[in-house]
């Protein structure tokens, strides 16, 4: 016959997770913490320095193609384009700048960027936690399956990135007339 008692014995206790000997979620909350710190530090340099933040070493290592994109989003979406970049790698840490220069509301800046860190942090922490574990998991049952499953995961980003590269050739190609 089977019990609630059982089946709650095959699940492990999600407070029992920890990374280094301290709580998994005591990480998270310290790392949403520690993202925010950030993402106002961000917000701050960007309204001090204004356009002169694009002249400096961090500005020039990005195109002014992207820098035009960035600030494109954010005058059109503002505070929304700040909830939105936490889900978006390599904007997370390049439109709260934009969002500083551009001088987006603080007050809803601080807001968009509180409900991305509630949300965002805590995602990816316990997503990447369970893939790692799980990974681990399985190395430790079967290695072949665990490398096999490492090399199809490497072709596939190696596919994304070609993919993304030629896409970005093709569009910034301009036909000679």
């Amino acid at each position: 016959m089977f019990t609630m008692r059982s089946f709650a014995a095959g699940i492990p206790d999600p407070t029992s997770a920890s990374v280094l000997g301290m709580p998994l979620w005591l990480w998270v909350v310290i790392g949403g913490i520690a993202l925010f710190g950030a993402f106002q530090a961000y917000y701050w340099i960007g309204r001090k320095l204004g356009p002169r933040l694009y002249a400096t070493r961090v500005g020039r290592r990005i195109s002014q193609d992207a820098i035009r994109r960035v600030e494109n989003a954010v005058s059109r979406w503002g505070a929304l384009a700040v909830y939105g970049c936490f889900w978006v790698p390599g904007l997370r840490h390049t439109l709260p700048w934009a969002a500083g220069v551009l001088r987006v509301s603080y007050p809803w800046y601080v807001v968009a960027s509180a409900l991305g860190c509630l949300t965002w942090v805590p995602v990816t922490s316990f997503g990447l936690y369970s893939l790692l574990w799980g990974w681990l998991k399985l190395a430790a049952e079967s290695p072949l399956l665990a490398g096999a499953g490492l090399v199809v995961v490497a072709v596939a980003v190696l596919l994304f990135v070609r993919h993304r590269r030629s896409a970005r050739r093709a569009r910034d190609e301009v036909p000679v007339a």
